[in-house]
């Protein structure tokens, strides 16, 4: 087997991954990227609308766009790269073993987890029904419909009001295609405010809240779906089916992180976002070991994916240089109103930008970060939802003596 032997490796060669190697390279450290795919950009190739870099660069660019910016700094900056490379394992000792043409061994000071995430199927919500064709996942649609010009239906349901499934809804509209619904079984959508109002109301497309799919029906193609509406704890209402004569239904109902390399390493891995748990350097609880995108935790708008890989790939350097890290003593914890907060751990020694997610949406909603009954930080949001994520600042001199930081909504 061949080996290599490099400071930082980084995989995953999306926006997550290409932001960490270019800040990696700029923090003076070899840097080798390793994507699985044909070709560079991740899933932003395929996301030809625009509505990208908005933070970042304070202009709309679509998918492609936004990635070439990323892609071309990589190319002048002669960041080498293997494509069609999949890293079969990793351990603890940042051994990293890819199949590029047959088997390579790569030992790294360093590494950078950026596989990003993968969609929710059938399977992982267990819609019943029959077996047909015609039932996919948006992000499956979206790249057959935008990268290989194949048309996936004609008359449609959608299945979650996740950003991908809202995108589609006005895809397939584009395209020809009725869409019939989009159903959702939370009482509130699931996707960013912006989409619902381009996506949907702009072409009168019906949003179900508080509804499911509870039947498909179709031999060879897709027939009928049947939704209902659901109670607090999401069980079918008897009495309120409605069924649906269309030939596709495409499922947007959440993302899990691709963290079957981050097991195998040995990461410790949080239970709500399904990613690792890190420090504020984004190092996880594997010495040498960073995180950073939807690996992490799924995201809303990728300038934060870059900004975020930005400091793993820093991190990620210094580490491979030698430099020791302070030790992460106060735990950050999400309080009431709060699903998660991240990152889990900090030291105190330096500036911390927090990223959090609420349970339920809100107006003029207090986010308080507490350290027993002293408030350490407070903010002030006109309108809270769990589909944005809410990002604060800490300075270290407000962190001097705290054991514990509890992050709340009021």
């Amino acid at each position: 087997m061949n080996e290599r032997s490099v400071d930082v490796a980084v995989i995953g060669g999306g926006p997550a991954g290409l932001s960490a190697a270019l800040s990696a390279k700029k923090n003076g450290v070899d840097v080798l990227l390793i994507e699985r795919n044909e070709s560079l950009g991740g899933i932003l190739n395929q996301c030809i609308h625009e509505g990208f870099g908005i933070e970042l660069f304070k202009e709309a660019l679509t998918g492609p766009e936004y990635m070439q910016r990323f892609i071309d700094e990589v190319e002048n900056l002669k960041i080498p790269y293997m494509l069609n490379s999949m890293v079969l394992s990793v351990n603890d000792k940042r051994l990293i073993v890819c199949s590029p043409q047959g088997f390579l061994r790569v030992k790294a000071k360093s590494v950078v987890l950026a596989m990003g995430c993968r969609e929710r199927t059938r399977g992982n919500i267990c819609v019943p029904g029959d077996r047909p064709a015609g039932i996919y996942t948006a992000g499956c649609a979206q790249n057959l419909i935008n990268l290989r010009n194949y048309m996936v239906g004609r008359k449609v349901v959608i299945l979650g009001s996740g950003d991908i499934g809202l995108i589609m809804a006005r895809r397939l509209t584009l395209e020809g295609a009725s869409v019939l619904a989009v159903i959702e079984i939370l009482p509130y959508s699931s996707g960013l405010s912006r989409n619902i109002v381009q996506c949907l109301e702009d072409y009168n497309i019906p949003l179900y809240l508080s509804h499911t799919v509870v039947d498909i029906k179709g031999e060879r193609r897709v027939e009928s779906i049947t939704i209902a509406q659901v109670d607090e704890q999401w069980n079918p209402i008897p009495g309120t089916e409605k069924r649906m004569e269309c030939d596709t239904l495409l499922l947007s109902v959440g993302l899990i992180p691709e963290n079957e390399l981050s097991r195998q390493a040995g990461i410790e891995l949080h239970p709500v976002t399904a990613g690792a748990v890190v420090d504020e350097y984004l190092q996880t609880s594997v010495p040498g070991i960073f995180a950073s995108g939807n690996v992490l935790h799924v995201h809303d708008v990728v300038d934060w994916v870059t900004l975020e890989s930005e400091l793993a790939g820093k991190s990620a350097a210094e580490y491979a240089k030698g430099v020791s890290f302070p030790e992460s003593k106060i735990s950050v914890i999400p309080g009431d109103g709060v699903r998660y907060v991240l990152p889990q751990r900090i030291s105190g020694e330096k500036d911390v930008t927090l990223s959090l997610r609420v349970f339920c949406p809100g107006r003029d909603k207090k986010i308080i970060v507490k350290d027993g009954g002293k408030v350490v930080k407070k903010i002030l949001k006109t309108r809270a939802v769990p589909s944005e994520m809410i990002r604060l600042s800490l300075k270290s001199k407000d962190l001097g003596g705290i054991k514990e930081l509890r992050v709340e909504v009021e």
